[in-house]
């Protein structure tokens, strides 16, 4: 399974969204820091769920980070859009 699939099943499995979008951004930073040629580093996610509802921007950042777990330092970027 590739890491955008992680990405998404956890995120799908911890907060059940409303609406999901994982974005393997990895080719748009190419001959960057963190790039090493092989893609699957550089990701963006948009994630609308009722348990983000009363957290601030911290802790929502916290919360997914928490669900996604080991998969964070085998990633370089994770740009989150978090909203209930």
């Amino acid at each position: 399974m590739n890491i955008t699939q992680e990405i998404e099943n956890r995120l799908q499995e911890a907060f059940q969204p409303s609406e999901l979008q994982v974005v393997d951004d990895s080719d748009s930073h190419r001959g960057h820091a963190g790039h090493d040629g092989h893609g699957e580093s550089h990701f963006n996610v948009m994630i609308r769920a009722a348990a983000f509802g009363g957290q601030n921007r911290l802790q929502r950042h916290r919360m997914v980070h928490k669900a996604l777990g080991d998969i964070v330092p085998r990633i370089h970027a994770l740009a989150l859009d978090i909203d209930a």
